[in-house]
């Protein structure tokens, strides 16, 4: 009776060599998609515009008007005249005061709700909180649309209907379109911001709010002292993307101006940037207010953040 011995194989140098490379290989290649698409749709996009701001159109024929056009460096003359043109300086200014009454009001309704449907009194949950998200889920245009049938005086049954009882509402005047556009941001924007705070609520334990009930504490103040402080991430988030959305305030308006002539073509800075582009046929200045446009979005985030950070840290 005869016996083999067998002896273990290992895998050479070169095979080790090729499993290491492949390791180190492997995370990048799943990063590369990301990468692609961000360079693409990010990246590219800024520096094309950065670089088309930098230039103009001028006439090449004869006393300055007519025949061709040619491209010149202009340097940052484009950027002198669009903090120099009132009428784009002005929409900051309106979507500012859009955004301070806008966000604040949104923002206190959709953490109320989120508060609301946390505790366990409400019933029939899952249905008010569709019926809360529902207006998320229609298109901007078309809940300008439908917002617009219903501040029209002579077609809309609102104003009909406010009239009979004696007031005399005109929600397309020049002192309240600015509110009728902030009403139709409140009742889009509450469903989404409502669903994250809620998603944010549902992840904090239990045991610290028995843990607050024990030592005496009132829901209110459960939900003041307690869940606020440990949702404040949510809270940064649903703020920053309003903001955000404020300042990038177009379709609502552009929509709203077929039925009113107190919404001009440049009532907000992305109209200004839009008019100039297609109606002013100008897209070295549309990209250079598209830059000063993403510029004060980046500034005001990271005012933002740097108010959220030292309010975090002072709790802590």
């Amino acid at each position: 009776m005869s016996s083999t011995t067998g002896t273990a194989r290992h895998p050479g140098p070169g095979r080790r060599t090729a499993a290491r490379a492949g390791q180190r290989v492997a995370p990048y290649l799943f990063v590369a998609p990301f990468a692609v698409l961000f360079l693409v749709f990010l990246v590219a996009p800024i520096l094309l515009a950065l670089g088309t701001s930098l230039f103009a159109r001028k006439s090449a024929g004869g006393l300055g008007f007519g025949g061709s056009t040619r491209t010149v460096f202009a340097g940052l003359s484009n950027y002198a005249t669009a903090l120099t043109d009132s009428d784009f300086v002005a929409g900051f200014g309106r979507v500012l005061l859009y955004g301070v009454v806008q966000v604040p009001v949104m923002l206190l309704l959709a953490l109320g709700l989120a508060l609301l449907f946390d505790s366990a009194a409400v019933r029939f949950r899952k249905f008010f909180q569709a019926a809360v998200f529902v207006p998320f889920a229609i298109p901007g245009v078309i809940a300008a649309l439908l917002w617009g049938f219903l501040y029209q005086p002579g077609v809309s049954p609102l104003v009909g209907f406010l009239a009979g009882l004696g007031v005399d509402a005109d929600f397309l005047a020049p002192g309240t379109v600015l509110w009728s556009l902030a009403n139709i941001g409140v009742w889009s924007s509450t469903g989404i911001n409502m669903i994250i705070l809620f998603a944010a609520l549902q992840s904090v334990p239990t045991e610290v709010g028995e843990a607050a009930r024990m030592d005496g504490a009132g829901e209110a103040r459960i939900a003041l002292s307690v869940k606020l402080p440990l949702i404040a991430p949510a809270l940064l988030l649903t703020t920053l993307s309003s903001v955000i959305g404020t300042l990038q305030l177009f379709s609502e308006p552009n929509v709203l101006r077929n039925v009113t002539s107190n919404i001009t073509s440049d009532y907000t800075p992305n109209m200004a940037i839009y008019s100039a582009s297609s109606e002013g046929q100008d897209p070295n200045l549309a990209a250079a207010m598209a830059v000063l446009l993403g510029l004060a979005t980046l500034v005001l985030s990271l005012v933002l953040m740097r108010i959220s950070n030292r309010r975090n840290g002072a709790l802590s």
